[in-house]
């Protein structure tokens, strides 16, 4: 029989990817305060913009900027505990890497889903509900204490929060929250991590195919 010993700790601490975004991310939110208007237009996500007037950027510099105090503290918090264990997992550069798929992916998701939305969406919502999808897909049993008092396994806390944004995202945009972009980053973090394993058993089933149209060539290929 093995034992599987979890750690429990508040975060990681600050692993390089995500000591630098949460940089990023703080003086992004310092020159919004500065120019709001400018920056929430120009660099927050558009979705009608982008498809009229092609400004394919916001797709990548959305992810920066936030909303407010608590839009931005909530994200950098939730980047500060499940990023590091990640990036401390995976390493820097598919951490980086697998942030900026999901966050762009998520912005994609609002682009296709809305085309005609000129409210700005903003946040590194999209990439962070793309984290938690990898916490609770590699370390499924791990406790997370819901308003640090219910620990609930990784993979159900995923669960849960998956389910509320889908029926949020079917009632649309509501409290200034983009649930579809939420969810968009859920969807591709999903496809991220599912890859590997659709990607083997694709490769299964084409060599099975394979060795059943060649059939027995000679004696020894009898058994």
């Amino acid at each position: 029989m093995t034992y599987y010993r979890y750690r429990f700790s508040f975060g990681y601490g600050l692993t390089p990817v995500v000591k630098n975004l949460m940089i990023v991310m703080g003086i992004v939110f310092l020159l919004q305060m500065l120019m709001p208007r400018w920056m929430n237009v120009y660099l927050g996500l558009v979705p009608l913009v982008v498809w009229k007037n092609y400004y394919l950027w916001q797709l990548f510099t959305y992810i920066f900027l936030h909303g407010g105090i608590s839009h931005i503290l909530f994200n950098l918090l939730a980047l500060w505990m499940f990023g590091g264990e990640l990036e401390n997992y995976w390493g820097s550069k598919k951490f980086l890497r697998y942030f900026l798929y999901c966050g762009v992916g998520a912005g994609i998701c609002t682009v296709i889903f809305s085309p005609y939305q000129f409210v700005p969406v903003i946040g590194a919502s999209g990439a962070i509900y793309g984290i938690l999808l990898a916490f609770g897909w590699l370390f499924p049993n791990r406790p997370i204490f819901i308003y640090f008092l219910f620990p609930i396994p990784a993979k159900f806390f995923v669960i849960i929060f998956g389910l509320i944004e889908l029926f949020s995202s079917m009632q649309g945009t509501g409290g200034g929250i983009a649930h579809l972009t939420h969810l968009g980053g859920l969807v591709f973090g999903f496809f991220y991590m599912a890859y590997p394993t659709i990607r083997q058993k694709i490769r299964r089933e084409h060599y099975k195919r394979k060795w059943s149209q060649r059939g027995p060539r000679n004696r020894n290929d009898y058994h």
